[in-house]
């Protein structure tokens, strides 16, 4: 992996529904459980109830996906969990009921070390939609697999070639200092909740400022660095958290709740966090990397399942030389032209 680069790829999931499927409000961690309920069939080999003190947990590649393990020992501090190297991104946000026949789709962000098990991710996925998803055990067929790049969507699998077409896994992604900055404003508008946390409890609008937002998208890129990808970024923390201090913001944010079972916890839980735009206007040229980056990995609590899911306004202001990499939605807004294998 290059120096000015970061391991990851979009990839959107296009589906034919089988049997009528009802989503949910979010779909996102209905998906969620379906995809790690399959994939551990697939990959777990002792059965055994609990992955801790499992003689296969450092090679099994259920546990590096969907529940990595924390250090038992870190430099900086104490890890109960680190984050998984996926996001999901549902459809979008409201209840319905895909009928029989009808085409869906939903996208996957895959990070560092996840990508080399793309094949079974896609085998996952299909056993979870063969054997039934969300209320009413919906089915569906994988149609194809579409890589969402930086500059054209690729289709790069289809089930019935078996095969994944070679496509790019890494996006630019430089942190080291720009000449000549100047000042930049962004906007970022948040199509799905954002949870920013603090003592276990979600902030509303008026509890959150720019630095904690900033410093959770720095925090959140360099540990899936250090822990999924090639080792912790090369970023000035230090310098980061000095300069949050000197960016202003405006937000235009509402909170939005949504509910979800957990199977864990055998419950309903309620959750919330907050949509709307955010801008923030300052010195923010260091943070650019991060912005444009967080775009593919969300923000805050349960990005895993699509929150925080956020895009940079099209107005936005930017004066810098810094390489930073663009995102659109796949899903929502195709880029370039939709080339296919062979």
């Amino acid at each position: 992996m290059p120096a000015n680069s970061f391991p990851l790829a979009r990839y959107r999931l296009e589906w034919q529904a089988s049997t009528a499927l009802r989503l949910p409000d979010y779909a996102g961690s209905m998906l969620r459980g379906a995809f790690g309920h399959a994939l551990r069939q697939l990959a777990c080999m002792t059965r055994q109830k609990d992955c801790a003190g499992c003689p296969l947990l450092a090679s099994c590649p259920y546990p590096a996906i969907f529940a990595p393990q924390p250090p038992a020992t870190h430099a900086l501090q104490k890890f109960t969990q680190i984050p998984v190297p996926y996001v999901i991104e549902p459809p979008e946000w409201g209840a319905r009921q895909i009928n029989e026949g009808e085409a869906f789709s939903f996208n996957l962000v895959l990070i560092g070390r996840a990508l080399r098990e793309l094949p079974l991710i896609i085998l996952a996925w299909r056993r979870a939609f063969a054997r039934g998803v969300g209320s009413g055990d919906g089915t569906a067929e994988l149609l194809g697999v579409i890589h969402c790049g930086q500059a054209q969507e690729t289709e790069i699998h289809r089930p019935e070639t078996g095969t994944i077409a070679p496509h790019v896994q890494e996006i630019a992604f430089n942190t080291a200092p720009s000449d000549g900055a100047e000042q930049t404003e962004l906007t970022l508008h948040f199509s799905t909740p954002l949870r920013l946390q603090k003592n276990g409890h979600a902030l509303p609008p008026e509890k959150l400022d720019a630095r904690t937002l900033l410093m959770a998208l720095v925090r959140r890129a360099s540990l899936l660095a250090e822990f999924h990808a090639n080792g912790p970024l090369t970023a000035d923390f230090a310098a980061l958290l000095a300069a949050s201090a000197g960016i202003q913001d405006s937000k235009t944010l509402v909170w939005q709740d949504w509910a979800r079972f957990s199977s864990r916890q055998q419950q309903k839980m309620v959750l919330g966090g907050v949509i709307g735009d955010w801008t923030l206007r300052g010195p923010i040229a260091p943070f650019i990397p991060f912005l444009r980056l967080g775009e593919w990995l969300h923000v805050g609590k349960e990005a895993a399942f699509g929150l925080g899911r956020y895009t940079l306004g099209s107005s936005a202001k930017i004066h810098s030389s810094a390489e930073t990499a663009e995102v659109r939605d796949c899903a929502r807004q195709p880029i370039g032209g939709k080339e296919k294998i062979a």
